[in-house]
């Protein structure tokens, strides 16, 4: 089901982009400078993107209409994270091998991923920073949302039957480990990023984004942008990231990206 629902998406948004080019290109024009043409038909760029809770990375595709407009396909993946995260780690302690433990979050059940396919566009104001200076305007996208919940596992101490030595067993959070993962003693460091790899499940929602889109040289070459503003996402049900803290089905998050690409 959720294959599917990812086909028929994908072939309904590039369906969309190619109408959307062919009934542009012939009004996309290299010809002029000025305010009514442009010089450029098309951009891709890509967003590295600080979040409040969470980071991201996106690809965006674009068609030039006018210099005020561009209407975007957006790719992007982000880390979404609880706010009451806290990472930790017990440097004082060392492995057999030698070295720290990795660090680890405690009460956390699953690491929270999220796959944002959208549609949206890009406005200017005004062109009084179309030759020099920064250009001001506006970003917008609205889309799904793909979740990928990934179990967040632990390196707990197991002692034997003698109550003296102890191996270190990888563990995910259950109820019936519960009073050892949640046990701060029993903890000796965080897990590998490979843990859990095969436990995906997946959770699909909607997202949206607006931000303030700051731009400098819209004639250029090359993409160089700096952006501001706040993302959403919803699910259908709570996503389960910390088993110590409550957990939401909603995540609001304010954004800080810098933007790098090409146009042509």
């Amino acid at each position: 089901m959720v294959k599917n629902f990812i086909l028929t998406l994908l072939f309904i948004l590039g369906s969309i982009a190619l109408a959307t080019s062919q009934s542009d290109y012939k009004l996309l024009k290299k010809e002029s400078q000025s305010s009514n043409s442009i010089l450029y038909n098309k951009e891709f760029s890509v967003d590295l993107r600080a979040m409040t809770n969470g980071i991201g990375i996106a690809g965006n595709y674009g068609l030039i209409k006018t210099y005020y407009n561009t209407r975007i396909i957006q790719f992007e993946l982000v880390e979404l994270k609880h706010p009451r995260e806290y990472r930790q780690s017990f440097d004082f302690v060392t492995t057999p091998l030698g070295g720290s433990p990795k660090s680890f979050v405690f009460g956390k059940q699953n690491n929270f991923y999220a796959l944002h396919v959208g549609y949206g566009g890009k406005h200017y104001f005004s062109d009084k920073a179309k030759d020099k200076g920064i250009a001001v305007g506006m970003f917008y996208s609205v889309g799904v949302s793909m979740g990928f919940l990934k179990p967040y596992y632990l390196q707990l101490r197991r002692f034997e039957p003698n109550g003296i030595r102890f191996q270190l067993v990888e563990e995910k959070y259950s109820d019936e480990n519960a009073n050892v993962f949640l046990n701060q003693s029993a903890i000796f460091g965080g897990a590998g990023f490979a843990y859990g790899l095969d436990e995906i499940s997946l959770i699909p929602g909607g997202q949206a984004k607006v931000g303030l889109h700051l731009d400098w040289g819209t004639l250029d070459e090359f993409v160089k942008g700096l952006e501001v503003g706040m993302m959403l996402d919803i699910y259908p049900k709570e996503v389960p990231i910390m088993v110590t803290e409550d957990n939401s089905a909603i995540f609001m998050n304010l954004y800080l990206s810098v933007q790098f690409g090409k146009r042509w």
